[in-house]
């Protein structure tokens, strides 16, 4: 099945040959936190967050930081062929 994909230009990083088609490489806005999962305090970075697990006069362990990612998509148009 053949479909017309509609994409912003702003989204298309590069595009590479994949069987010989030209298919368009999407770059998506990602925001990465850190964060204590047991009381909840979020960090300003990774090295924030391992600053706390190392500094000795708190009870934070390496297991204690959760890292979340959000990846913002592109919106596609979809468009298939109907029979």
């Amino acid at each position: 099945m053949d479909e017309e994909i509609i994409i912003s230009d702003q989204y298309i990083k590069e595009y590479v040959t994949i069987d010989g088609k030209q298919v368009p490489v999407i770059k998506c806005p990602t925001k990465i936190t850190h964060r204590n999962k047991l009381t909840g305090e979020v960090y300003a970075s990774a090295a924030e967050a391992n600053a706390d697990v190392a500094n000795p006069s708190t009870s934070t362990k390496q297991e204690d930081i959760a890292q979340d990612v959000a990846v913002t998509v592109a919106h596609l148009s979809l468009f298939g062929k109907t029979k």
